[in-house]
């Protein structure tokens, strides 16, 4: 048998969410019903977070638990990122299916998302982490000023593009 739950000790649990969204209780459950909380809660305190800044778009969340309070903090993937910058209109996830993203945004913005991702990212400089941003306006199906980011990847890498260091 597992030992017991000590509720002073600082437990962090992590959970992809829909922004704005109260996920099935049911998939909460065996990830934090174990530490005393209930998932009905916990799904409506994400809701509440992610509802602000990253409605519609699926997020990681922290939940940070000690003495069975949880607190949420959201950790917003590259791809949510990428999203976010185009600007686009709100759209219901059960009305909508396979959005395609077709926007355009600029060299400073993938910079600023390079910025906000460098401690996860496995790049050793900052240039690194742009062209894995560039990559991820790839799949996401954006362009960046206008062209497409593997073009600029290839600028980068000849030097014909200059990424500010830090």
């Amino acid at each position: 048998m597992p030992p017991k739950f000590d509720p002073s000790a600082v437990v962090e649990v992590y959970i992809r969410a829909t922004g704005g969204e109260v996920g099935a209780a049911s998939s909460l459950a065996p990830k934090i019903g174990p530490l005393g909380l209930s998932p009905k809660k916990i799904g409506e305190d994400i809701a509440k977070e992610t509802a602000k800044e990253w409605k519609g778009l699926r997020v990681t969340c922290k939940l940070t638990v000690q003495n069975r309070v949880a607190k949420v903090s959201v950790i917003p993937s590259a791809g949510a990122l990428v999203i976010k910058a185009l600007k686009e209109p709100l759209r219901d996830r059960k009305k909508e299916k396979n959005i395609i993203h077709n926007g355009n945004i600029s060299f400073d913005d993938v910079v600023e998302i390079a910025r906000i991702m460098r401690d996860r990212s496995c790049a050793r400089e900052l240039k690194g982490t742009v062209k894995e941003i560039l990559g991820t306006c790839v799949s996401v199906g954006c362009t960046v000023d206008h062209e497409e980011p593997r073009d600029l990847q290839s600028k980068i890498d000849e030097g014909e593009l200059e990424v500010p260091e830090a």
